[in-house]
């Protein structure tokens, strides 16, 4: 009854702090980009550190690594690069708009392509490396993939302002209602309907226009909250990660150490799952309204963001040495092949993105099997 007692609690931590993390998250990014435009840093640089970037999932990784488990840290890494193309970009593929098959809006763009192809790369040097562990190799490589990810952001911030790519960003923006800063958010440019989009200028501030067609101000947008406002709810977002990155790694930790399982298979599959589930949800939504550049950039951004910053942190910190196991060779060769086909996806006629999904999607569920039966041993 101990035993059970202690899954349960661990369980029911795990999935309560879910939603902090997602609240802390959205809060963090919200917060973000308003005092961003407030102080004038270009929007293509504020797309670059929000939608994109897996913040939560750095904070996962972080508290893992600080607990001394690594293991959980990397399979959280790897599963979730292998989650957000064959469990999220698939359904963003397979709930596609019924009737848009031979619409050329609904093909991908060069943007999109250039991310993948961007992806493919970063996944194709990191992936033996993973395999090869070493103290001179991983610290050298670590430090790699992290200046990497800085020169990522410069480079792609620079082609973004000189036209070469599209930023990415998340559909869920149009969304999310229940956030604190939706008032601010109208004052600053974002999560506007769609119609009133047209009404903002170039540095984020509603057109008086707009409220002639509504009628009327409500007195919540009328005041603009000042800069100290939205750098405390930053400060609170991102402090609210950390505790939920703590939570999460301590309680599936504990899980892993009650129920036996391999830490690397429960950072692969459940926590990889969970922490993903909001990539979920925009895949779906920007999948549905036919925003597939948004889909595609999103996914690319997320899994660089895994495999250079994240995934450099761990080398810098563990130089190979795992107390709990390491990825195997069939969890990194499907790491692989989903980033390939990924990327070749970007090349592939709309009318068959569909199936491409259904399949990428089956790949993720037979995956899920043989890691538990054949990979793991469970």
């Amino acid at each position: 009854m101990g035993a059970t007692g202690n899954v349960a609690f661990n369980a029911a931590a795990f999935i309560s702090t879910l939603f902090l993390l997602e609240f802390g998250a959205d809060k963090f990014v919200d917060h973000t980009a308003i005092v961003a435009r407030r102080t004038r840093i270009p929007d293509s640089i504020i797309a670059l550190l929000t939608a994109g970037a897996e913040w939560e999932e750095l904070a996962v990784v972080v508290w893992s690594l600080a607990q001394g488990r690594p293991s959980l840290a990397v399979g959280n890494i790897v599963g979730s690069a292998i989650s957000n193309i064959l469990g999220a970009f698939s359904l963003g593929l397979i709930f596609r708009r019924a009737g848009d098959d031979d619409d050329e809006t609904q093909r991908f763009d060069r943007s999109s392509r250039m991310y993948a192809t961007l992806l493919l790369a970063v996944t194709t040097f990191v992936a033996p490396i993973m395999h090869l562990p070493g103290l001179l190799v991983w610290r050298v490589c670590g430090a790699v993939l992290v200046a990497a990810f800085v020169v990522y952001l410069c480079s792609i911030g620079w082609a973004i302002r000189k036209g070469v790519l599209s930023a990415p960003e998340s559909d869920s923006d149009d969304d999310d209602s229940d956030s604190d800063s939706n008032s601010d958010d109208d004052n600053d440019g974002r999560r506007l309907p769609p119609s009133s989009r047209a009404g903002v200028d170039h540095n984020g501030e509603t057109d008086p226009l707009i409220s002639r067609e509504y009628g009327h101000h409500s007195p919540a947008a009328s005041q603009r909250r000042s800069l100290g406002y939205h750098l405390l709810y930053l400060v609170f977002g991102f402090l609210a990660m950390l505790l939920a990155g703590y939570v999460l790694s301590r309680s599936a930790a504990n899980i892993a150490d009650a129920l036996g399982t391999s830490e690397v298979l429960f950072g692969v599959v459940f926590l990889a799952i969970a922490t993903t589930l909001p990539e979920k949800f925009v895949a779906v939504l920007s999948g549905h309204r036919g925003h597939l550049g948004i889909l595609a950039a999103n996914t690319a951004g997320s899994n660089i963001f895994l495999l250079t910053l994240c995934m450099g942190a761990v080398m810098l910190d563990t130089s190979g040495q795992f107390n709990g196991g390491n990825v195997a060779v069939p969890e990194l060769l499907v790491l692989w092949l989903s980033t390939a086909s990924f990327t070749l996806t970007m090349w592939i006629d709309g009318r068959f993105h569909r199936w491409v999904g259904a399949t990428m999607l089956l790949g993720y569920v037979v995956f899920m099997v043989v890691e538990f039966t054949i990979v793991r041993h469970v």
